[in-house]
Parts: structure tokens; sequence; C-alpha cells
């Protein structure tokens, strides 16, 4: 396997199917089950996902399980609730693989109407603006469909188990010095309930878990500098650190129902 995927899933059992079976060739899927009760990790196994079981609420959570078990060059991550097309990580790997930049991210363009709710798209604007101003990437979506090399990744460190996780991965690649960019691909309305944006509860709580990254980001490097960062984002330098599979604590993994395809 070249590259793996890994999918947070929380009772994704309807949109499950129609991701998995949108995966490129040689491409790995990592379903993590992070509390479904509605028999997703069995529908990801019969269709040849790995499964991880993380018990640990959180989509950072799911996020640092699924990197543990990662083990493939390049590592990719997709929502598992059909809103994208895994067919379009092709691109996003390339950009990678060719050097081209070192954090390649999903732009999400809608392509359904009420894809994306008008509170979630605002204040991911919003995001975007401080985002900027903290690194100065000119990015306009923090999107979760992202790859990288899986060693780079693994030598950032990343601590945030909530809902920051997906800003602290890019403000980490720039205290890090990593090239990052992003390239449109769709945005459809997803199967089944959000967990975190769909909602106005979820994404308050989102805004409240990216604010107190930024802030502590701005706090460091306005202070003692790079060289001497915290714990909320660690910088290392780019495939410089050996990669290492971290040990998944306080997970399960489980392989592929037998006789599914791989």
């Amino acid at each position: 396997m070249n590259v793996d995927v890994i999918l947070p899933c929380l009772d994704e059992a309807d949109a499950l199917p129609a991701v998995l079976g949108r995966l490129p060739s040689g491409y790995r899927a990592i379903v993590v089950d992070n509390g479904s009760t509605d028999g997703s990790a069995d529908i990801a196994r019969a269709h040849g996902a790995l499964v991880v079981t993380e018990p640990v609420r959180g989509f950072g959570s799911a996020c640092a399980a699924g990197v543990a078990a990662a083990t493939a060059e390049y590592v990719a991550f997709c929502d598992a609730d059909a809103s994208m097309d895994p067919a379009e990580l092709v691109p996003l790997v390339a950009r990678v693989a060719t050097g081209h930049t070192d954090l390649a991210l999903g732009r999400r363009v809608p392509t359904t109407p009420g894809a994306w709710a008008p509170h979630a798209r605002f204040a991911n604007r919003v995001l975007a603006v401080l985002m900027h101003r903290a690194t100065g990437y000119r990015l306009r979506d923090l999107g979760p469909m992202r790859v990288m090399r899986r060693e780079d990744l693994v030598s950032l460190d990343l601590r945030d188990r909530r809902s920051g996780y997906p800003l602290e991965m890019v403000l980490a690649a720039h205290a890090a010095g990593w090239r990052v960019d992003e390239s449109d691909i769709g945005y459809a309305q997803r199967i089944g309930d959000s967990k975190v944006t769909g909602t106005l509860r979820g994404t308050v709580n989102a805004i409240k878990d990216m604010s107190r990254l930024l802030r502590a980001y701005r706090r460091e490097t306005q202070g003692a500098g790079l060289e001497a960062r915290g714990r909320v984002v660690a910088p290392a330098p780019v495939r410089r650190t050996a990669g290492s599979t971290p040990e998944v604590v306080g997970s399960t993994v489980s392989a592929p129902t037998e006789g599914a395809r791989s």
C-alpha cells in the first residue's frame, strides 16, 4: 500500500459503503470507530477496511489513533460521511509525492444545495483570516481532506484530541517550515447527521478549540520564539525524523473480514 486513508467514524454505517467503494486502487482505508452504535465497524470490515477502535471521543483522538495504525509512506485524511469523494485524493497525493508541497489540503467547493451550512461556512472564513495572520498561509479553507508523508506528520507530535486537530496540524506545519497549499475538491450533502459543524453547538465548540490553539500559537511565537515552543505545536525538521509508528494507546485494531476486498 502506498497511501493509508484515515477515516474518523462515528455512526456512519449508511455512508461507509459508498466512501470505501470510491477508494482508488492502492489506497488502504483505516476506519477509526470512535464509539459508533450503528454497526459502522462491521460494515467497514466487510468492505475491506482496517478498523481501529478508539474509545476516547474526539475528532483529534480518532485522527491520532489512525495515524498510529498507519504504515504507508503517505497518509491521507477524509470524512466518512460521503460529503467528499476519496477519488479526489489522487491529485493531492501527487502534489506531495512530486515535491510540490509538504501538506496538500482539499479546498471544499459545494456541489449540492445545503452541503455547507451557512454558519459553518462563515466560521471557516473567519478562521481562514485568523490562520493567515498567524502563519502567512493564503488558505481559504481548513478542510478535512489532506495528504502528507507519514513520517513528517509523526514528527509534528500533534497533541489536540478535540476539534482543533486540523488547525494544530497547519500551525505545526508552519512552525516546521512546511510548504502548504490547497486545491479544489467537491463537497456534497453528507449522509446522516453531522457531529461537529453541521450543528450550531458543534460549530461553536470547534471555534472554541481552534481559538485556543491560535491564541497559544501567537503567544508562543511572539514570546520565546519557535525554538522554545511548548506542547501545542512541536516544530521538527521536514523528513529528518525517523518514521517510526507510535504505539496505539488505548485503542484496538482489527483486520478486515476474511474474504473482503483488500
